[in-house]
């Protein structure tokens, strides 16, 4: 693909091609963003989410990578600079969610959803401290079940702990920078990850007990994100925010 440099931001979406993601990439672009959607494995997915950007007049690539590898990382991070000409923004979405009672999950699990959600986040934060540029932000994901305490969540929750963990430590440790660094919890949120592995009630069950009475939607997420790494939002900084319909 050709070079576009751009003076207008840009922004690092991993996670991007599909669920909270894909929709906050759009959510980006439509504010003008260019995006760098990185991805797993479903390029079909990741081509269609480009595509999508671009059918709205936006600008964005798609690079295939593994989130928890170092060298993979910045090769997105570079492919950004090269492109679009820097980097101001990470959300960082992509996440593995596994359910089990703790006494029953292999531990060959738990190191594979721990070396997405916790290395994933590590390697990609760590080029985001290294590369944004000033008035940058980054976005990472929790979840608001370290709040409401599902059973057989504990492999996922406990990942998303030490995620919030990372936040609030890096948002320290960029004073000056005028980087900000925040994590967004979603409840309940109708993505094709919620729906793994889940039957009609439960899924009923914890949309009913939403106060708001319904499911989250990608979308509503996205419009966090979009706040938080404005002009408006950069007051924002070191917080783990729950949007979840008040859920806990």
């Amino acid at each position: 693909m050709a070079e576009q440099n751009s003076t207008g931001r840009v922004a690092v979406v991993t996670g991007g091609s599909r669920g909270i993601g894909q929709r906050t990439a759009l959510r980006l672009a439509d504010e003008g963003v260019a995006v760098v959607i990185a991805y797993a494995s479903n390029d079909v997915a990741a081509t269609a989410a480009v595509a999508e950007v671009t059918e709205r007049g936006g600008r964005a690539i798609a690079v295939r990578a593994d989130v928890a590898d170092e060298k993979a990382m910045a090769e997105v991070f570079g492919q950004a600079e090269q492109v679009f000409g820097g980097v101001d923004i990470l959300v960082h979405a992509a996440g593995r969610m596994v359910l089990a009672p703790l006494a029953e999950l292999d531990l060959d699990v738990l190191d594979a959803v721990h070396r997405t959600n916790i290395r994933g986040t590590f390697v990609t934060n760590q080029q985001a401290a290294r590369r944004l540029r000033p008035g940058g932000s980054i976005v990472n994901f929790s979840t608001s079940v370290l709040g409401t305490s599902f059973p057989e969540y504990s492999a996922y929750a406990a990942s998303k702990g030490a995620v919030e963990a990372m936040t609030l430590i890096l948002a320290r440790e960029l004073r000056g920078r005028d980087v900000t660094v925040n994590a967004v919890a979603p409840g309940p949120t109708a993505t094709d990850l919620f729906f793994e592995g889940k039957d009609e009630q439960q899924i009923a069950r914890l949309a009913d007990a939403v106060p708001l009475q319904r499911l989250g939607t990608p979308g509503d997420i996205a419009e966090l994100v979009a706040f938080l790494t404005s002009a408006a939002g950069h007051w924002v900084n070191g917080q783990n925010i729950r949007v979840n319909g008040g859920l806990a």
